[in-house]
C-alpha cells in the first residue's frame, strides 16, 4: 500500500487512519504522516469498505407519492442541501402512492446500502407506514401518522391560518369575511388553516360570514365563488386554502364587476408560483418546503432521534391584493372631504 509506504507505517494503521477508525491508539504524528501521505497521493479511501466495517453507508432514501411537482422540488432541494453539508447522498425514488411499487422500491434502496428514510407527501395527509420502513431509521416530512412511532415535519398550518386572518384585521376587516375552499378529511392542511382562522376572529368577538365550498382549483372556485357573489351579500374579503382557489376567485369577482383590492381583498396560501403570477399580485403564506426538507435530514442524522412534531412556522408573503375595505375608504374620503370645506 503505497500510503503506508510513504507515511512510514504498517499497512493496518494506514487502513486504520483513512478509513476513519478513531478506536485505535495511533499517535497523533503517525496519524498525520497518514493525512500528508494521502494528501500527496491524492488517494481516496474507500467508501464502500467503510460502510461495512461501520454499518454506514453515507446514504439516505427519499420515499416520495409524488416527485414531478415545484413543491416537490424545493423539499428535494433541502434535502440534498443538507445530506451534502453532511456528507450524504440522497437517492430519491417515486411510490406514485401504489404499496407494491413502494416496497419493491424500499428493499431495493435497502439492498444498496441505505441507512435510513425520509418518507415525504405533496400534502399533508395521514399516513400508513409500512413494516418495512418502521425497523429503519425514519422521519416522515409533510405527513403524519396515527401512532407517534417516527419523528414528524410539517409545516404550521395552524398558525398560518392565524397569519392569514391577522393580516386581514390589520386592515381593518372586521365583518363579511368568507372562507373558500372545502376541507375534505383526508387534507390535514384545510381544516387545520381554518381552524387558525377561527381562531384569531374568535379572540376579536368575530366569525367568518360563510364558507364557500369548492374544490382546490381555478374552476370549480370560479362556478361557486361567481354563484356566491350573485346571490349573496357582498363580503369585504375572501380568505382562499389555496392559490388555485385564489385564482378562480380573481376570475369570478372580476366578471362580478369587483376589483381587487378596491372592492374585495383576497389571502391565500402556498404562494405557488400563481401568487406571483395574478394581477394584483396574491398576498399568500408560504409553504415552507425547503425548509422541511433540510430540517427533516437533520433531523434523520441526529442522535437522539426525537419521536415528535416539527413544526415549521409558514411565512406571510404581503403582495397587492389586501386593502382596506370599501366602506372605510369611502368613510375616510367623506370625512377629508369635510375637512376640505
Amino acid at each position: 500500500m503505497q500510503v503506508a509506504a510513504l507515511a512510514g507505517v504498517s499497512r493496518t494503521t494506514a487502513s486504520f487512519v483513512t478509513t476513519g477508525r478513531d478506536d485505535m491508539r495511533i499517535s497523533a504524528e503517525a496519524q498525520q504522516r497518514v493525512l500528508r501521505a494521502v494528501s500527496e497521493l491524492g488517494y481516496r479511501p474507500s467508501l464502500l469498505a467503510r460502510s461495512l466495517r461501520t454499518n454506514r453507508s453515507q446514504t439516505i432514501g427519499l420515499l416520495s407519492d409524488e416527485i414531478a411537482s415545484a413543491a416537490a422540488g424545493e423539499l428535494l432541494r433541502g434535502s440534498i442541501t443538507s445530506a451534502q453539508l453532511h456528507e450524504h447522498l440522497l437517492f430519491v425514488v417515486e411510490s406514485t402512492g401504489a404499496q407494491a411499487t413502494e416496497k419493491r422500491l424500499i428493499d431495493t434502496m435497502l439492498d444498496r446500502g441505505v441507512s435510513g428514510f425520509l418518507y415525504t407527501s405533496t400534502y399533508t395527509r395521514r399516513v400508513r407506514i409500512s413494516a418495512a420502513l418502521r425497523t429503519h431509521p425514519l422521519v416522515l416530512v409533510n405527513c403524519t401518522t396515527r401512532a407517534r412511532t417516527a419523528a414528524t415535519v410539517i409545516p404550521d398550518e395552524r398558525e398560518a391560518g392565524r397569519t392569514a386572518a391577522r393580516a386581514l384585521l390589520r386592515h381593518g376587516h372586521t365583518d363579511c369575511i368568507v372562507i373558500v375552499g372545502e376541507s375534505p378529511p383526508a387534507v390535514q392542511a384545510a381544516a387545520e388553516r381554518v381552524f387558525g382562522v377561527h381562531q384569531v376572529l374568535a379572540a376579536q368577538g368575530l366569525i367568518a360570514a360563510a364558507t364557500i365550498p369548492t374544490a382546490w382549483a381555478p374552476a370549480p372556485a370560479f362556478d361557486a365563488v361567481g354563484a356566491y357573489l350573485a346571490e349573496c351579500r357582498r363580503p369585504t374579503a375572501l380568505i382562499c386554502l389555496n392559490d388555485r382557489i385564489a385564482m378562480g376567485a380573481y376570475q369570478a369577482c372580476r366578471d362580478a364587476g369587483l376589483s381587487v383590492p378596491e372592492d374585495i381583498s383576497i389571502v391565500s396560501f402556498d404562494d405557488s408560483e400563481l401568487a406571483g403570477w395574478l394581477q394584483p399580485q396574491l398576498t399568500s403564506v408560504a409553504v415552507p418546503h425547503f425548509e422541511m426538507g433540510r430540517r427533516a435530514v437533520e433531523i434523520l442524522l441526529s442522535e437522539p432521534r426525537p419521536l415528535e412534531v416539527h413544526l415549521v412556522p409558514m411565512t406571510l408573503r404581503e403582495r397587492a391584493s389586501i386593502g382596506a375595505p370599501a366602506h372605510r375608504r369611502q368613510a375616510s374620503r367623506n370625512r377629508e372631504a369635510l375637512r376640505g370645506r
